[in-house]
């Protein structure tokens, strides 16, 4: 006989609570993991935004000073030679698509052939063309639109249609900063006009990239009381020092404000302006240390201020002041530097005394950028930029100056690993439409990046779905004029 059970008892949880119970307990077990995850993410030290990042592959730059010629200088008139111009000059345009009958100018100024290159400058550019070995001139650029607003924005953007991250925010978050006490992209002068402040923005990047302001070009006085060489009122950078707090309860202060911050951001989620407001003010307390003795340049030899043309009175004064700031905030670890002239090359008028009068202001001072970095070792890590949003027309506007062309134009670059004494790509034979080896704005930025050791299709940032870059979709690397 079988003595086993012929039933069993009954269980003591039914059959589909049971069920019920082990799915949820799978789900609680998921649960918990990513809490612990989560949990552990927030305890560990946040990354710092500006730290000095990796690079792509080796890079021939650190940084970039960015000469920024606002109003589109006549490329025809400083480094594009075209004697068949001069040849033509008050004649008609032997081309259709020169703006129909519209006369041809001349150039009114000389061009002769400078350093072991033989590269072709303009009697205006004296003093940069004593340089003319270590610059190479790209004579074929050309950009979408021959508007200056829309032509500005996409120089420093890469796109005139929409809002995008500048160069130098890009340049910023792909490199992070050097110095830490020190923004890591700074404008001098910017202009009002032209986009405003969408030429140094960050647009969708975290505020920490956009660039710290000195000035703007409608504020008198700006280089004179941001030198401290004489007594103009208007300081560039305010409330840098706290005459109230000392720097124990400043501190006490900021770490206040930070947490409260921390805690909006830990309920509401990511809040790119929140986090930019945390970064700005540690930055600000950190600045207190280093800008004032940086902005001072007391220490400074007559004979530097000389060679950059610092002097009151002098044509050269405003814009020589600023490139000897450009200088000091290389060397003290800013990545990105942008300064812009003090005078519009929109010379639709009168150019033959007007654009002498531009050449004028910034012509030593620029020479003597370059001959201070390259007397400092600084020239071969150091991207010089001279670029203006297009160039001029070879035909005559108004008889006595020219009107915009985004077709053909030149721009230049020297130091960080750039081919100097050459010359790439070229217009037509008057100097309207780039016709060998045309560059692009995007070519240009795709180019600058590739200097710095990053990768213009890499340097990406995930927006609204979508991996956005400087270049777009565009954009190819001119390794013809690198090192």
């Amino acid at each position: 006989m079988n003595d086993m059970p012929t039933h069993f008892p009954s269980p003591s949880l039914p059959r589909r609570t049971a069920l019920k119970s082990l799915a949820s307990g799978f789900g609680y077990l998921a649960f918990a993991s990513l809490a612990q995850e989560a949990a552990a993410r927030d305890a560990a030290p946040k990354a710092d935004p500006l730290a000095r990042k990796a690079t792509h592959f080796p890079a021939k730059a650190k940084r970039v000073i960015f000469l920024c010629m606002n109003g589109g200088p006549s490329h025809v008139d400083l480094f594009d030679y075209k004697p068949l111009l001069g040849a033509h000059d008050g004649g008609q345009a032997p081309v259709s698509a020169l703006a129909g009958n519209a006369g041809l100018m001349g150039s009114p100024f000389q061009f002769s052939q400078h350093g072991q290159s033989g590269q072709w400058l303009s009697e205006l550019c004296p003093h940069v063309a004593k340089h003319a070995d270590d610059i190479c001139f790209i004579k074929s650029m050309h950009t979408d639109l021959p508007n200056h607003s829309q032509a500005f924005i996409q120089m420093h953007t890469g796109s005139f249609q929409f809002t995008r991250p500048s160069l130098g925010a890009w340049s910023l978050y792909g490199l992070g900063s050097e110095n830490v006490n020190l923004p890591g992209f700074i404008t001098l002068n910017p202009p009002a006009e032209n986009g405003g402040s969408q030429n140094f923005g960050s647009a969708f990047l975290p505020a920490v990239y956009q660039a710290t302001k000195i000035g703007t070009n409608q504020i008198p006085g700006f280089y004179a009381s941001l030198m401290g060489i004489d007594k103009e009122p208007g300081p560039p950078l305010k409330n840098i020092e706290n005459s109230r707090l000392t720097p124990r309860m400043q501190r006490q202060q900021l770490d206040l404000i930070r947490d409260l911050n921390a805690s909006k951001l830990e309920r509401d989620g990511y809040h790119p302006e929140i986090e930019g407001a945390i970064e700005s003010f540690e930055l600000a307390f950190r600045m207190q240390d280093e800008v004032p003795e940086l902005l001072d340049v007391s220490t400074e030899s007559q004979t530097t201020l000389d060679a950059y043309g610092v002097g009151a009175g002098l044509a050269t004064d405003l814009f020589g002041k600023q490139c000897l700031l450009a200088r000091r905030l290389a060397e003290a670890g800013v990545r990105f530097i942008e300064l812009t002239a003090p005078d519009s090359w929109d010379h639709h008028f009168l150019l033959q005394t007007e654009l002498p009068e531009a050449c004028l202001a910034t012509d030593q001072p620029v020479a003597a950028l370059l001959a201070d970095l390259k007397e400092r070792g600084m020239l071969d890590e150091t991207l010089v930029v001279w670029a203006g949003e297009f160039g001029r027309t070879p035909y005559a506007q108004s008889g006595t100056g020219r009107d915009h062309n985004n077709k053909g134009y030149t721009l230049w670059m020297a130091g960080g690993g750039i081919k100097g004494g050459t010359s790439h790509g070229a217009t037509d034979d008057l100097g309207y439409q780039a016709v060998e080896k045309p560059v692009h704005i995007h070519d240009w930025h795709a180019t600058i990046l590739h200097l710095l050791g990053l990768d213009h299709k890499q340097l990406t940032f995930n927006y609204a779905g979508r991996d956005f870059r400087l270049t777009d979709i565009y954009g190819n690397v001119v390794h013809d004029i690198i090192a």
